[in-house]
């Protein structure tokens, strides 16, 4: 069953209609009547057995994650996720081609990364990362596709895997195929020895099926990243806000269903504080970043970020950008800030739009009261766009 909200339904033409959607650009949220001291906010939230101080997770970008860079989320209270079939997993020397594609011109760009990820993916190699992880207490997340899950999972969960990320551009419970035989997902799930996350998806059905067939946590959100071209290659994709939100419905009909809640992160779309606590407020339990992690001067490509579908050999859904290095991980995730456009000290930001909102939990967050709001983000900023513009920003 499809779940459906009470917002304008639209006729486009003939008998095509559409519903009016939202993103993080076109709400805002309204101060409580309550405030709280920030010091008094929570944000936690579990996952499986697994208990986080704070709701960011990094994305499985091999320009974000390596090994050390999932040591310290895991020590400044979140955690991140390595790619299971990106550089790391087929190169020994893994460093040296991501500085390698770092330097790399922009012409002919997917052409190169094409060619370097046909190397083959190596569950040994694969295996040691987990381990290297695991030494230096780290909390070892491993993502891979659909296909490549079953194989790779094996490894990754001998070397002492916590969590396992089935990850693809649109996850579903079911998929049609003549050509190959689709991986059953329920009995991955169920036969696990640890949490299963699945993504990514937007809409209600789509979470309450794999919900169903046992996923611990859900990834929602189609091409709203910075790297991610989906949108313009499929023409698909559901603005952040509602897919959240009709997703965190699902979350919560299902938990009322069946006395499971599993926790939904926003993947993707998140800028700054208060996209983050945007995310917080229309549902999302957790939220995951690419570009802003790869923008830490620990990040294992020197100012750069690309997606895991760029280097597709038939249609890439990404591209290669350019980040400026900002500060520390600490920095980026914790503060102190030196910047002023919300991009650092993001938990922070956090903790303030919280107390705003009369939020002593990220639970209470998600019941904070949202406006529709789409020239927030300009109403009286004119002397600041003049000063941006003026500064090439």
């Amino acid at each position: 069953m499809e779940h459906r909200s009470t917002e304008q339904t639209i006729t486009l033409g003939g008998n095509k209609k559409a519903r009016r959607v939202y993103g993080f650009d076109e709400v805002s949220l309204v101060p409580s009547a309550l405030s709280v001291d920030p010091r008094d906010v929570d944000t936690s939230w579990a996952l499986g057995r697994h208990r986080f101080a704070i709701p960011i997770v990094a994305s499985a970008m091999d320009a974000a994650v390596n090994p050390r860079m999932a040591v310290e989320m895991t020590r400044l209270g979140g955690f991140a996720v390595l790619n299971g079939e990106g550089l790391q997993t087929r190169y020994e020397d893994a460093e040296a081609i991501l500085d390698e594609i770092a330097s790399l011109p922009a012409e002919g760009i997917i052409e190169k990364m094409q060619a370097l990820y046909t190397a083959p993916v190596r569950p040994d190699l694969l295996a040691r990362r987990v381990a290297e992880i695991k030494a230096a207490g780290g909390l070892a997340a491993v993502a891979a596709i659909p296909p490549s899950a079953p194989r790779l999972s094996g490894a990754a969960v001998e070397a002492g895997a916590d969590l396992f990320v089935v990850a693809s551009q649109v996850a579903t419970a079911r998929h049609y195929s003549t050509h190959a035989q689709p991986v059953d997902l329920a009995r991955f799930c169920r036969e696990s020895p640890v949490p299963v996350v699945v993504g990514n998806c937007v809409s209600f059905s789509a979470a309450t099926e794999l919900m169903e067939a046992g996923a611990a946590a859900l990834l929602i959100g189609v091409g709203p990243g910075a790297i991610c071209t989906t949108r313009s290659v499929l023409g698909v994709g559901v603005p952040q806000v509602t897919a959240v939100a009709d997703c965190a419905a699902a979350r919560d009909t299902f938990a009322g269903r069946t006395g499971r809640y599993i926790p939904i992160l926003a993947d993707g779309g998140i800028r700054n504080g208060g996209d983050l606590a945007k995310a917080i407020a229309s549902g999302a339990d957790a939220v995951m970043l690419g570009s802003s992690i790869a923008a830490s001067s620990e990040a294992p490509a020197p100012g750069y970020s690309w997606g895991m579908s760029m280097a597709n050999a038939d249609l890439p859904r990404g591209t290669r950008i350019k980040v400026s290095i900002m500060g520390t991980l600490r920095e980026i995730l914790l503060g102190p800030a030196h910047k002023d456009d919300g991009t650092m000290n993001l938990v922070g930001a956090l903790r303030l739009s919280m107390a705003t909102c009369g939020a002593r939990t990220l639970a209470e967050m998600q019941q904070a009261e949202m406006v529709l709001a789409p020239q927030i983000g300009t109403e009286g900023k004119s002397q600041q766009r003049a000063q941006h513009v003026g500064q090439g920003r």
